[in-house]
């Protein structure tokens, strides 16, 4: 089973998260963010990984460090799960429409972190949350993870519809990447013969 658990206690945030790569979608969120809950569990729906979170933040300042934290817990709970990538895709890509929004999500499994962030999000806030937070979610996630992530917004102007396209393509692109077959298995995907 490909698996992690992740414990992270700081002044600011208190977060336990289980991740599951070989699940069913499944996923209990609690993150203090209503948005984030929103998000990570269509994002744990859509890639089919099993997904459980409890974050306990400074909410009463903002958002921003449990959405930090948390991509980070999800980052080191990806990495550990994947282990060697032996029989992965290693690759994955979706273009997933949202209503107007057009998303395109591209991930390499490389053990090298790269985030090119191309949303434009409109709005400053969707409801109580702060749009600008998806870029810092999806940094601490790829730094932590060891990927590199292209994210690029085709089309779109309802920020919500953008953001919920990116976590879903981002899903999707990821549930693909992590896809094991039967004629990979026993193979690193690099000519390295090590990945991570």
């Amino acid at each position: 089973m490909r698996n992690a658990k992740i414990k992270r206690k700081t002044g600011e945030t208190d977060i336990v998260l289980s991740l599951e790569l070989d699940g069913t979608g499944t996923s209990d969120i609690q993150t203090g963010c209503g948005f984030m809950d929103h998000m990570l569990t269509l994002f744990a729906k859509h890639a089919r990984f099993d997904l459980t979170l409890s974050c306990k933040g400074d909410t009463e300042v903002d958002d921003h460090h449990s959405v930090e934290d948390i991509g980070i817990c999800l980052g080191q709970a990806f990495r550990k799960a994947v282990g060697t990538c032996e029989g992965i895709a290693r690759y994955g890509s979706m273009l997933l429409p949202m209503d107007e929004a057009l998303i395109l999500c591209a991930v390499d499994i490389s053990g090298r972190d790269c985030l090119v962030y191309r949303l434009e999000i409109p709005t400053e806030k969707v409801g109580s949350f702060d749009t600008e937070l998806v870029e810092e979610f999806l940094t601490a996630f790829v730094r932590n993870a060891g990927i590199t992530l292209h994210v690029r917004q085709l089309d779109g102007k309802n920020s919500h519809h953008i953001i919920e396209g990116a976590f879903k393509a981002l899903a999707r692109a990821l549930g693909a990447a992590v896809a094991q077959s039967a004629e990979r298995m026993g193979e690193i995907p690099s000519t390295k013969g090590v990945l991570l």
